[in-house]
């Protein structure tokens, strides 16, 4: 295993090394920068600050400079929010993402899985169509469309909760369900698949034959398999939900990490988009090592590294 996870390691610095380098060129092929403004500074001023934030050094210069700060951990400052680090950034409004992005995954998994064993036990029959149906509404309607019906309908004319902002637990029940329906709907749809596969096994007819529960049968055989295929989408969604709620905080005014996102973009802020692109990056890349660590504990015939050299 150590070998294995020496291996994913080696390989989980290269990605970022090319996500850092790929997004650092693409952004300076942009027309303009982080100082340009519809009213032009004075040229003295213009070069002044660019002096400041070395902007006006030779394109490979700036590059070799952010590559060895960032292996120091050092993400640089931040061109448009003035005395604060991109590190300050994301120390700050990262527990905020997090949050809000724990308490939709476990309304995911806490409301996904069940129906999932519901919907294979109850095949064909109404509570199987039931959930498909949900399900399907919950894969195609966008998030920041159900995030609007969601403010419309409980925030405005019905005023159980607030609309916006992130202060108190009333605050956060609405984004949080906003973020999880197209997770909950995806996790919903492998349980289910993945439960009436198991359930045609011969093993699971043997225990059915030996008279054991259906409930001992359901959760004690045939889950632990079925969940394999629901843990490898788990792994992308955490990293989905975690670095994908950039709109469902700007809709709600959440002060996370996505916001910064989304404004840097707006605002060209070069160290910001790099910063947290290659923190979201390390986090997918976090989360899929993860996954693989955990399916031996599903299944004890998966080794990790079997085949490889």
């Amino acid at each position: 295993m150590l070998k294995y996870l020496g291996k994913r390691l080696l390989n989980s610095i290269i990605v970022l090394w090319i996500v850092m380098t790929v997004t650092f060129f693409l952004m300076h092929a942009i027309p303009g920068g982080p100082f340009t403004q519809e009213k032009s500074l004075p040229p003295a001023v213009q070069a002044n600050i660019e002096a400041r934030y070395k902007l006006n050094d030779p394109l490979l210069k700036q590059y070799g400079d952010y590559v060895a700060n960032v292996i120091t951990g050092d993400l640089g400052p931040s061109f448009k929010y003035v005395g604060r680090s991109v590190n300050d950034i994301i120390r700050e409004s990262f527990p905020v993402s997090f949050e809000l992005g724990m308490e939709s995954i476990f309304i995911a998994l806490f409301l996904g899985i069940p129906a999932g064993i519901l919907a294979a036990y109850r095949r064909n029959n109404w509570p199987d169509k039931t959930v498909n149906l949900l399900t399907t509404v919950g894969i195609a309607v966008p998030g920041f469309v159900l995030a609007a019906l969601l403010v419309d309908i409980f925030a405005m004319k019905l005023g159980w909760f607030p609309a916006a902002l992130w202060n108190g637990w009333q605050s956060r029940i609405l984004p949080a369900f906003a973020l999880a329906v197209m997770p909950m709907a995806f996790v919903t749809r492998l349980t289910r698949s993945s439960m009436l596969d198991v359930l045609g096994q011969d093993y699971i007819k043997t225990a059915r034959a030996k008279g054991l529960g259906t409930m001992y049968v359901l959760f004690r055989h045939a889950l632990p398999n079925a969940l394999i295929p629901v843990v490898t989408y788990i792994g992308p969604m955490v990293a989905s939900i975690l670095t994908g709620s950039f709109v469902i905080e700007t809709i709600f005014a959440i002060p996370g990490l996505g916001s910064y996102f989304v404004t840097s973009i707006y605002n060209r802020d070069y160290t910001v988009i790099l910063g947290v692109t290659i923190f979201y990056s390390a986090i997918i890349i976090l989360m899929n090592i993860l996954v693989d660590i955990v399916y031996p504990l599903l299944d004890p015939r998966i080794k990790l590294g079997q085949g490889e050299d």
